[in-house]
């Protein structure tokens, strides 16, 4: 009998799918399970939007596009960069893929060659580190600390710069801490990359999710000289809650987007073209629904962490965007909760999903086995019924 390779063979599951599925299974069983797992928004799509892929419908707007994605689609993601980033791209220098994980993964395997090194923060989105592997590189995990809000310093990328190093991957603002670097910390990373010659892959999916009045700046807004080295990764599942529309895109040098687009010709083509219709929508009309959704956020954000930092054994640090909070759960440590004794996010997941039908992600597969990530994509109802849950956990 022949076997799966060990390319196939290496790949592990993902984590944050795993809890939902698991999650799914309990909630089919009966159980009165709360998931704070999958990272996507609780909101609608907006109404407009979905008008726009009905009309597309209607209209017989779904043939095949071009590999690299609709022409109308790249000028409105370029006219979102412009008016949102004050970074000018070309059509030619966006690539459009079924999502900015997708888009990830596409232009690694254009980048890389086997054994090329790529630098990933951790914590980081727990895709990097496989996308690498799969496309043949080799992940390079530096830690950063809680007590330097899980920023990179750019002394520690300089140290961890070899000659096989290609590039940086940097999540602003950050799955799963929801830190994000200010345009001095930025411009200091960006630096070191240029002295080197790396790329530094940016993926901004949640730019547009900034708290406290933060201003959010691009990698690519910082000189031509480091806009040149950077493939900018972003899409509309985020900002417009149209995670299962399934539309990324990358913004990059057009050498490379040309070779992305070469690759998407042989694998996947075109995302669907109902999708691109409604993405054309989202970037080029109203953009109302994008700030109230941000609001209601930063609500819940606040509530989620000032609960969990009023708890014992458990505390958190206050994220600056997307929406995931990280619980440190190092002062549980050997106690035993739930029947079982907690030694990582591991255990306490698996104790307090059993003990309180609460579904959370065990952080090991983001670098920080100590953690466990939580998100404020939910309801307030669900996120309050979830710490009451917690607090009880802890007290029993």
């Amino acid at each position: 009998m022949r076997h799966i390779s060990a390319k196939a063979a290496a790949v592990h599951e993902s984590s944050t799918l795993a809890v939902s599925d698991l999650a799914n299974r309990l909630r089919a069983e009966g159980k009165d399970v709360i998931n704070f797992g999958t990272g996507e928004p609780d909101f609608d799509t907006p109404e407009n939007i979905k008008e726009a892929a009905i009309r597309a419908i209607r209209d017989g707007k779904t043939k095949y596009t071009a590999a690299s994605g609709l022409p109308a689609l790249k000028q409105a993601i370029c006219g979102r960069l412009e008016a949102d980033l004050g970074v000018s791209y070309q059509p030619g220098e966006i690539i459009v893929a079924s999502g900015a994980k997708h888009s990830i993964y596409i232009a690694l395997c254009c980048m890389l060659n086997p054994g090329d090194e790529v630098i990933i923060p951790a914590p980081y989105w727990v895709t990097y580190s496989e996308a690498v592997s799969m496309a043949g590189g080799t992940p390079v995990i530096l830690q950063t600390s809680e007590t330097q809000g899980f920023l990179l310093q750019p002394e520690a990328l300089e140290a961890a710069i070899t000659p096989r190093t290609t590039a940086l991957i940097l999540n602003n603002p950050s799955n799963p801490t929801g830190m994000f670097y200010n345009a001095e910390q930025l411009a200091a990373l960006c630096k070191v990359c240029v002295k080197h010659d790396i790329w530094i892959m940016s993926d901004e999916i949640y730019y547009r999710l900034l708290y406290d009045g933060l201003r959010f700046t691009s990698a690519a807004a910082l000189g031509e000289e480091i806009k040149a080295r950077t493939i900018l990764v972003n899409g509309v599942s985020k900002s417009y809650a149209m995670t299962g529309w399934r539309i990324g895109y990358t913004a990059c040098d057009s050498k490379l987007a040309k070779a992305m687009s070469n690759f998407l010709s042989h694998s996947t083509s075109a995302p669907s073209t109902i999708s691109q219709y409604a993405a054309i929508e989202a970037l080029g009309g109203p953009q109302d629904s994008v700030e109230a959704m941000r609001k209601v956020f930063e609500e819940r954000r606040n509530y989620m962490a000032d609960r969990i930092n009023s708890l014992p054994g458990v505390r958190c640090l206050k994220p600056h965007g997307a929406f995931y909070i990280m619980m440190n759960i190092e002062d549980l440590a050997g106690r035993k909760l739930g029947g079982q004794v907690i030694q990582n996010g591991n255990d306490f997941a698996m104790a307090f999903l059993s003990a309180e039908n609460v579904a959370l992600v065990p952080c090991a597969g983001f670098g920080a086995p100590q953690y466990l990530r939580w998100t404020y994509a939910a309801s307030m109802e669900d996120i309050r019924r979830g710490l009451d849950r917690l607090e009880r956990f802890l007290k029993d």
